[in-house]
C-alpha cells in the first residue's frame, strides 16, 4: 500500500509517498480500505515541528480522520467486510491515517451515514467530536442558553453552531465578513464580523463560549460571560494563569483534549441522520497532491475542511 510519510520536519514539501506493508489488525480491530482522509490544522503543526512532538521525531505518518470500507476484522462483532465506516482512531496516538489502508479499533469507528459522501464523512470526526465534547460533555448546553462560537466558519466552529442549535441554544458566532452568509446558513442567530466589530461590544450575557482561536480572544471572552459562565477552549487548555483569572472572576474555564468517544460519534451520526448536521468540505485533493493541500492548510482561514481522496 501507499502511505504519506516524512523524514524530517518542515514545509509541505517534506511529505512524500512511499510503499509500505499493509498493517495487520489486532483483536477487536478492523482493516479499513481508506476512501477519504480529513485534514486538520494540528497535522500541519506536527509536520512543521511547531507543536510538541506527540508522534515523536520523524519518520512518522500523520492523520486521524478517515472514511472507508471494512476489508477485514479479527475478533469484533461490530462490523463486517463491506461496511462503510468513519472515525478518528487512536487519537492522540498515531493512527497513521495518511494511507491507503488503516487498522483501527472497531470501537473508534461508526457506520457512515448514507447521506454523507466519504469525503464529507472523513471531514467530521475530529471537528465534530471536539465540538460535541465542548458543548455537550463539558459545557452541558441546554435549551435557551446563549452560546458564543469563535471561528464559526472554520472546521470546529461550523459544526459547533449546528450542534448548539440542535440543543436549543441561541447561537452567536464570530466570523470574517466573507463567511457571514455561510455561517448564517448553518443556523447562527447572530453573526459578528470580527474584522469590523469588537465582539466584546456586540455580545453580552453569554452562558458558554466555545473558543477555537486562542490568543487574546480567550482572555477577552471573560468580559462577555454572564456571572457563573463557562469558557471552553480547544487551543489554550494549559494556560494556568488564564484559568486562575477566570476562577477569580467566578467563571468556569475548561480545555478540550478530544478523544475518540464512540458515544459522541454516535451522537454526531444521529444528528446527521436527522438532517440537523452537515459538514462542509471546502476542497478535495487527490492523495498524490497532499503537499498542495497542506499549503492551503498552512494558510488558515478555511471554510469548513480540506480532504484527501483515494
Amino acid at each position: 500500500m501507499r502511505v504519506i510519510t516524512q523524514q524530517s520536519l518542515g514545509g509541505p514539501e517534506v511529505l512524500t509517498i512511499v510503499d509500505a506493508p499493509e498493517p495487520r489488525p489486532l483483536p477487536t480491530e478492523v482493516l479499513v480500505r481508506v476512501k477519504a482522509i480529513g485534514l486538520n490544522p494540528l497535522e500541519a503543526l506536527l509536520r512543521s515541528g511547531e507543536f510538541p512532538p506527540m508522534l515523536g521525531r520523524p519518520p512518522f505518518v500523520l492523520g486521524w480522520d478517515i472514511s472507508g470500507v471494512v476489508e477485514e476484522g479479527s475478533l469484533t462483532y461490530r462490523f463486517r467486510p463491506g461496511d462503510e465506516v468513519f472515525g478518528m482512531p487512536l487519537f492522540p496516538r498515531a493512527a497513521s491515517a495518511y494511507a491507503e489502508v488503516v487498522s483501527a479499533p472497531a470501537v473508534h469507528l461508526a457506520r457512515k451515514p448514507a447521506s454523507l459522501s466519504h469525503a464529507e464523512a472523513s471531514a467530521l470526526p475530529v471537528v465534530g467530536l471536539t465540538a460535541w465534547q465542548g458543548l455537550v460533555d463539558l459545557g452541558g448546553v441546554r435549551e435557551g442558553d446563549r452560546v458564543l462560537v469563535h471561528g464559526g466558519g472554520g472546521g470546529v466552529g461550523h459544526v459547533a453552531i449546528q450542534i448548539a442549535k440542535a440543543l436549543g441554544a441561541h447561537v452567536i458566532a464570530t466570523a470574517g465578513g466573507s463567511k457571514r452568509e455561510f455561517v448564517e446558513g448553518l443556523g447562527a442567530d447572530e453573526v459578528i464580523d470580527y474584522t469590523a466589530v469588537d465582539f466584546t461590544e456586540a455580545a453580552r450575557d453569554i452562558d458558554l463560549v466555545l473558543d477555537t482561536i486562542g490568543g487574546d480572544t480567550v482572555e477577552r471572552s471573560l468580559g462577555v460571560l454572564r456571572p457563573g459562565g463557562h469558557l471552553v477552549t480547544a487551543v489554550a487548555e494549559e494556560d494556568t494563569e488564564l484559568v486562575a483569572r477566570y476562577e477569580a472572576a467566578g467563571m468556569r474555564f475548561s480545555g478540550i483534549a478530544v478523544d475518540p468517544d464512540p458515544v459522541a460519534l454516535r451522537g454526531l451520526v444521529d444528528l446527521v441522520e436527522q438532517g440537523r448536521l452537515r459538514v462542509h468540505v471546502q476542497e478535495t485533493f487527490p492523495f498524490e497532491r497532499v503537499a498542495d493541500a497542506h499549503r492551503l492548510l498552512d494558510g488558515g482561514h478555511l471554510q469548513g475542511k480540506l480532504v484527501l481522496t483515494l
